[in-house]
Parts: C-alpha cells; sequence; structure tokens
C-alpha cells in the first residue's frame, strides 16, 4: 500500500499534532478507523512530523520523511498480517527485540501495527507485556477497523482515537445514494481509492486510443468482482465523460455518454462484465 501523508485524517492529524508540541504524546495509541487506509497515513504522518527536518512540517520531502515513507527509516517500523488472516507472535516478537535496542537516528522510535484486529491471543498478550514496559522511547500505533476486536487491556493501555468519517467520505456517500446506490451497497463498496485509480487509467487509455485499453479492461474486470463494484465503475465513467462534455472534451465525452448508454443496456440483459468493458474498449478504437 503506498503511504500518502498528504491523505490524513484532518482532526485526528491536529488534535496529535497539538500533542507533539505541548510534548504530551502517548506512549500507545490505538487509531480506530472504518478506512484503515487513512489511519495509516495518518500514522505514517505523525512519525515523519516528529522527524522532519524541513520547514513546513511534515514536508515529506526531507531525508526522513522520504525514508519514513518509503519504509527505510530504522525507528520507525510497520507489522501487519500481510495479506493473512492473522497477525502471529512472531511478528510481535520482532517488535519486543527492537524494543531493546536504541533510536538510530531518531530520540523515539515508532512502532505501527496495522489490522490490529487481526492479532491472535499469543501476539495480543506478547503486545501488552510491550505496552506495559516500554523499556525504549517507543510511540506504538494500532491500527484496526474494529475496536470491539482489540483485547480489553490493551485498550485500556492505549489513546484511543476514533477517526469519524470525513466531509468527504460523507458527501461521496450521499452523491452515491443519489445515484442510486442503497445503504448496503455503499457499506459492501468500502474504500475505491485502487478502484479510481485504475478506472481513471483505463478511460485515459481510451480516450487517447492506446491499445493498452483492452489490457486494462481485463484487468478492471477482475478489479470490480461485486455488483457494487461495477455498478460503481461505470457510474465513475459516467460522471467524467459528462465533465469532459460540460468542458474542454466534448467530443469525447459525448462519444463516451452514447457508449455507456449502450452499457446499460448490455448490463440490464446479464452480459458479463468483462464482455462489457471489452466491448467500450473495441468500440472506442473504431
Amino acid at each position: 500500500m503506498a503511504i500518502e501523508i498528504s491523505e490524513r485524517s484532518a482532526r485526528p492529524a491536529a488534535f496529535l499534532r497539538q500533542a507533539l508540541d505541548q510534548h504530551k504524546l502517548a506512549h500507545s495509541y490505538l487509531f480506530c478507523a472504518a478506512n484503515g487506509r487513512a489511519a495509516l497515513n495518518t500514522a505514517y504522518w505523525l512519525a515523519c512530523l516528529f522527524n522532519c527536518t524541513g520547514q513546513n512540517k511534515p514536508d515529506g520531502s526531507c531525508q526522513n520523511c522520504r525514508q519514513i515513507i518509503a519504509g527505510n527509516h530504522p525507528d520507525v517500523l510497520l507489522v501487519g498480517p500481510e495479506g493473512k488472516q492473522s497477525l502471529g507472535i512472531d511478528q510481535i516478537r520482532l517488535l519486543k527485540e527492537e524494543l531493546a535496542k536504541s533510536p538510530v537516528q531518531s530520540s523515539t522510535r515508532f512502532f505501527l501495527v496495522n489490522e490490529a484486529q487481526k492479532l491472535t491471543l499469543p501476539a495480543a498478550n506478547a503486545l501488552l507485556n510491550m505496552l506495559e514496559e516500554p523499556i525504549a522511547p517507543v510511540v506504538t500505533i494500532l491500527i484496526t477497523t474494529n475496536l470491539d476486536q482489540i483485547l480489553p487491556t490493551i485498550r485500556s493501555r492505549s489513546q484511543i482515537i476514533n477517526f469519524g468519517a470525513s466531509d468527504q467520505e460523507r458527501d461521496k456517500s450521499a452523491w452515491l445514494i443519489d445515484n442510486g446506490f442503497n445503504d448496503s451497497e455503499v457499506a459492501e463498496l468500502g474504500d475505491t481509492a485502487k478502484l479510481d485509480q485504475a478506472t481513471k487509467y483505463f478511460y485515459q487509455e481510451l480516450v487517447e486510443g492506446s491499445p493498452l485499453a483492452l489490457v486494462s479492461a481485463h484487468k478492471l474486470a477482475e478489479l470490480a468482482k461485486s455488483k457494487p463494484e461495477q455498478k460503481y465503475l461505470v457510474l465513475w465513467l459516467k460522471e467524467r465523460a459528462q465533465k469532459d462534455l460540460n468542458g474542454e472534451s466534448q467530443e469525447e465525452g459525448a462519444r463516451m455518454l452514447k457508449y455507456l448508454l449502450e452499457i446499460d443496456r448490455l448490463q440490464y440483459s446479464n452480459v458479463s462484465f468483462r464482455n462489457i468493458l471489452d466491448y467500450l474498449a473495441l468500440q472506442w478504437k473504431r
């Protein structure tokens, strides 16, 4: 997952900046967020803020910030399930071993535990022991999407920061509801960042007449497996086409909308989504 510290959550970041300015950073935080990506970005943002050598902290471009964002800073360590169903004790043992070491480039180390709700019981107990006996100057940040799955003893030893839905997320949900999504579809859709990026590339390849559009169509079909994702993808294309129609690319926008209306008909006829995207990629080349 690419780290973008500019995409931190505003209110938690403001709270953490104030704590740092007042020298009141807690030794352990528990970030609870429906959007785990925003919480992870915020954790990295805090590590950058603490270590930044630029003037507008964190600038994201000083050597320390670049190392942290790239995952190469010796005093900022991340563990997570890495695609597995659970987060095991071996990874927490790694942190405990690092806890015995002094910081290398900083005055404080940052230990980040992503998807902490996946901790096994032995791993959670090992983490609890680590939080109870912080030997070295360390800020530990646990990130979870489900607070109820975190041991009460870990919760009691951490400062909990709840990440409410951002204004941008609320606006997006309202936009989806206005365009025919129901609440369960919005919830199932979740974080669309990866789908947004892939759809954006697909659209650009279409309007540029790139032969890669057909390849992207196949990748998108694999990415958009669920009905809400497929519905969202078509809506995204319509929204972008409408913007082109109202802007300086009127011809491309009108042409795209024409094909998207045909896609609506194909979806109603239960044509497979991969065939629908193939249709769009092939028709555009003619």
